[in-house]
Protein backbone atom coordinates (compact mmCIF):
# COMPACT_ATOMS: atom_id res chain seq x y z
CA UNK A 1 0.00 0.00 0.00
CA UNK A 2 0.72 3.46 -1.03
CA UNK A 3 1.31 5.92 2.46
CA UNK A 4 -0.23 9.15 2.06
CA UNK A 5 3.38 11.13 2.46
CA UNK A 6 4.70 8.94 -0.51
CA UNK A 7 1.72 9.43 -2.57
CA UNK A 8 2.39 13.08 -2.41
CA UNK A 9 6.00 12.78 -3.07
CA UNK A 10 5.30 10.85 -6.38
CA UNK A 11 2.50 13.41 -7.25
CA UNK A 12 4.87 16.19 -6.66
CA UNK A 13 7.31 13.87 -9.13
CA UNK A 14 4.81 13.37 -11.63
CA UNK A 15 4.84 17.61 -12.21
CA UNK A 16 8.37 17.18 -13.37
CA UNK A 17 8.04 14.72 -16.38
CA UNK A 18 6.75 15.91 -19.46
CA UNK A 19 3.02 14.79 -19.16
CA UNK A 20 0.06 16.33 -20.46
CA UNK A 21 -1.94 17.93 -17.58
CA UNK A 22 -4.77 16.23 -17.77
CA UNK A 23 -3.03 12.79 -17.69
CA UNK A 24 -0.76 14.36 -14.75
CA UNK A 25 -4.30 14.61 -12.91
CA UNK A 26 -5.39 11.26 -13.61
CA UNK A 27 -2.24 9.97 -12.34
CA UNK A 28 -1.91 12.25 -9.01
CA UNK A 29 -5.77 10.87 -8.64
CA UNK A 30 -4.90 7.34 -8.63
CA UNK A 31 -1.70 7.78 -6.58
CA UNK A 32 -4.44 9.80 -4.05
CA UNK A 33 -6.87 7.08 -3.99
CA UNK A 34 -4.35 4.05 -3.93
CA UNK A 35 -3.43 5.80 -0.60
CA UNK A 36 -7.00 5.10 1.05
CA UNK A 37 -7.59 1.85 2.67
CA UNK A 38 -10.98 0.95 1.52
CA UNK A 39 -9.23 1.31 -2.15
CA UNK A 40 -5.99 -0.89 -2.06
CA UNK A 41 -7.53 -3.75 -3.55
CA UNK A 42 -7.80 -1.87 -6.75
CA UNK A 43 -3.92 -1.10 -6.21
CA UNK A 44 -4.60 2.19 -8.26
CA UNK A 45 -1.27 3.51 -7.47
CA UNK A 46 0.81 0.55 -8.89
CA UNK A 47 -0.89 1.05 -11.75
CA UNK A 48 -0.52 5.13 -11.81
CA UNK A 49 1.43 5.07 -14.76
CA UNK A 50 -1.56 3.13 -17.00
CA UNK A 51 -3.93 5.69 -15.47
CA UNK A 52 -5.86 3.13 -13.24
CA UNK A 53 -6.61 0.61 -15.84
CA UNK A 54 -5.23 -2.57 -15.17
CA UNK A 55 -4.83 -4.48 -18.64
CA UNK A 56 -3.39 -3.59 -22.05
CA UNK A 57 -4.71 -0.24 -24.06
CA UNK A 58 -6.63 -2.36 -26.14
CA UNK A 59 -8.67 -4.68 -23.89
CA UNK A 60 -12.03 -4.90 -24.81
CA UNK A 61 -15.27 -5.14 -23.03
CA UNK A 62 -17.46 -8.38 -23.05
CA UNK A 63 -20.58 -5.74 -24.45
CA UNK A 64 -18.91 -4.17 -27.52
CA UNK A 65 -16.07 -6.25 -29.01
CA UNK A 66 -13.40 -4.78 -32.20
CA UNK A 67 -9.86 -5.88 -33.54
CA UNK A 68 -7.93 -2.98 -34.17
CA UNK A 69 -7.83 -3.80 -37.88
CA UNK A 70 -11.39 -2.78 -38.30
CA UNK A 71 -10.66 0.53 -35.92
CA UNK A 72 -7.53 1.42 -38.34
CA UNK A 73 -9.70 0.76 -41.58
CA UNK A 74 -12.79 3.01 -40.42
CA UNK A 75 -10.36 5.72 -39.48
CA UNK A 76 -9.00 4.94 -43.11
CA UNK A 77 -12.37 5.26 -44.52
CA UNK A 78 -13.00 8.19 -42.68
CA UNK A 79 -10.34 10.44 -43.59
CA UNK A 80 -10.76 9.75 -47.48
CA UNK A 81 -14.65 10.29 -47.32
CA UNK A 82 -13.57 13.86 -45.36
CA UNK A 83 -10.83 14.28 -47.75
CA UNK A 84 -13.20 13.68 -50.78
CA UNK A 85 -16.13 16.23 -49.01
CA UNK A 86 -13.47 19.09 -48.54
CA UNK A 87 -12.23 19.02 -52.01
CA UNK A 88 -8.44 17.61 -51.33
CA UNK A 89 -9.46 14.34 -52.83
CA UNK A 90 -10.98 14.03 -55.94
CA UNK A 91 -14.04 11.73 -56.17
CA UNK A 92 -12.72 7.78 -57.84
CA UNK A 93 -13.60 4.45 -57.98
CA UNK A 94 -12.50 2.52 -55.61
CA UNK A 95 -9.42 1.12 -58.38
CA UNK A 96 -8.71 3.97 -60.16
CA UNK A 97 -5.11 4.19 -60.58
CA UNK A 98 -3.95 7.85 -60.74
CA UNK A 99 -1.39 8.56 -63.09
CA UNK A 100 0.29 11.64 -63.32
CA UNK A 101 2.45 12.14 -66.37
CA UNK A 102 3.67 15.58 -67.04
CA UNK A 103 7.09 16.61 -65.34
CA UNK A 104 8.60 20.07 -65.56
CA UNK A 105 11.84 21.11 -64.67
CA UNK A 106 11.55 24.16 -61.83
CA UNK A 107 15.23 24.71 -61.85
CA UNK A 108 18.68 23.13 -59.91
CA UNK A 109 20.10 24.50 -57.02
CA UNK A 110 19.05 27.32 -54.50
CA UNK A 111 17.48 30.56 -55.81
CA UNK A 112 19.21 34.15 -55.46
CA UNK A 113 17.21 34.73 -51.93
CA UNK A 114 17.79 31.25 -50.12
CA UNK A 115 21.26 31.16 -50.95
CA UNK A 116 21.59 34.37 -49.71
CA UNK A 117 19.91 33.04 -46.38
CA UNK A 118 22.02 30.53 -47.01
CA UNK A 119 25.40 32.39 -46.97
CA UNK A 120 24.08 34.57 -44.11
CA UNK A 121 23.98 31.68 -41.76
CA UNK A 122 26.77 29.53 -42.59
CA UNK A 123 28.98 32.26 -43.21
CA UNK A 124 29.88 31.52 -46.86
CA UNK A 125 29.68 33.50 -50.10
CA UNK A 126 25.97 33.46 -51.79
CA UNK A 127 27.95 34.01 -54.97
CA UNK A 128 27.79 30.11 -56.02
CA UNK A 129 26.83 28.57 -58.97
CA UNK A 130 23.52 26.28 -58.99
CA UNK A 131 20.59 28.39 -58.58
CA UNK A 132 17.72 28.23 -60.58
CA UNK A 133 18.94 30.46 -63.57
CA UNK A 134 22.36 28.70 -63.78
CA UNK A 135 21.79 25.55 -66.52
Amino acid sequence: MVTANVAYVVIASVAQHPIRGHARRLIAECLRLGALDELTELRLAQWAHMLGFRGHFSTKSRRYSTTLGALRAAREEHQRQDAITTGRLPLFEEDTVLVVAEWQCAGRGMSVGDAVIAGALTSTSSSRPGGPHDF
